[in-house]
């Protein structure tokens, strides 16, 4: 049983409730609503979920900005990546009083657009999604900036030379080079989408293959995402000691973590998780947000060739599964 099984699926399906019927199911623009609502309904440590707001965003408002990208992420393929970008934010701001999901816009944009036409079709390696972003132009950067402008990122500072304060680059992917030090979204965008299908694409695979939980896989594979990688959210905005602090913690539960789905509710590891939690949240909010963007591409990537049709046709509304 999942850490918060019940509340789990229940949040899913009042989420998915809100898909329109027009996005067919495991197309593009459907898994990248339904990643976007399994990763906010899971009870991730430090995150927004069904049981824990921040007082700017709640999980209605994570599954309605999911949704409100669904149909930019669905014409990703026939629409330069630039415009599938900015529609997106468009809506996803117009949904929400905060930056809800700019960083899952941005990860999966590239993924969507390099997809085949075929329903079930794996969504791409990571080789095709570095290609559009390689093959990104002017006209690309300048409605990607200006996406990221809309947004209002938080703690994303200055630059010297590419500055959201200032015009847009030529090349999107030479300003996300000048970022990748601070911010991992940008540091898959310079360098390749490897670490996003090495990481969380194989830990979360791995999980569900064996029988965890759909939930339990989900807070698995953040945390182990957070033990592999300070998140950069974190690090920009409490500096890099409290993102360093945070993933030895995480590396530490990760050591004791279940040996298999059998023990994935057992109650000592579901209180070292609460206890984690706890401390995230108070004195100071550090919220991983950065590895949640991350978690819901692995997601959108397992939705897209069909590895988790069993475990969302579990919880999922009739009209809304796969």
């Amino acid at each position: 049983m999942a850490p918060h099984a019940d509340r789990f699926g229940a949040a899913v399906a009042a989420g998915a409730a809100g898909i329109p019927a027009a996005l067919a199911a495991r197309g593009r623009g459907w898994c990248v609503a339904v990643a976007s609502i399994l990763e906010a309904a899971a009870a991730k440590p430090g995150n927004v979920h069904p049981a824990a707001s921040f007082t700017d965003l709640t999980f209605a408002e994570l599954a309605a900005a999911g949704i409100a990208i669904a149909p930019a992420i669905e014409a990703a393929p026939m629409r330069p990546l630039g415009t599938t970008i900015l529609r997106a934010v468009t809506e996803a701001t117009a949904a929400t009083r905060s930056n809800a999901n700019l960083g899952i816009v941005l990860l999966v944009a590239p993924l969507a657009a390099a997809s085949g036409p075929a329903i079930g079709r794996a969504p791409s390696s990571a080789a095709d999604a570095d290609a559009i972003v390689a093959a990104a132009g002017p006209a690309d950067a300048a409605a990607i900036w200006a996406a990221i402008q809309r947004a209002k990122p938080g703690g994303l500072g200055r630059s010297d030379r590419w500055d959201l304060a200032g015009p847009p680059p030529p090349d999107i992917r030479a300003a996300m080079r000048e970022s990748a030090g601070r911010d991992t979204i940008a540091r898959l965008w310079s360098q390749g989408y490897s670490e996003l299908f090495a990481g969380p694409v194989a830990d979360l695979s791995a999980a569900v293959s064996v029988g965890w939980p759909l939930e339990s896989a989900i807070v698995r594979c953040h945390l182990r995402q957070l033990a592999r990688c300070p998140d950069s959210l974190i690090g920009r905005r409490h500096g890099p000691a409290a993102a360093a602090e945070v993933s030895a913690r995480a590396a530490a539960l990760v050591a004791h973590e279940p040996a298999g789905p059998a023990d994935a509710a057992a109650p000592a590891w579901l209180a070292a998780i609460a206890d984690f939690d706890a401390w995230l949240r108070a004195p100071r909010r550090l919220n991983p947000g950065t590895t949640a963007d991350l978690i819901a591409a692995a997601l959108y990537i397992l939705l897209r060739d069909g590895r988790l049709a069993d475990g969302v046709a579990a919880i999922l509304p009739r009209t809304t599964s796969p």
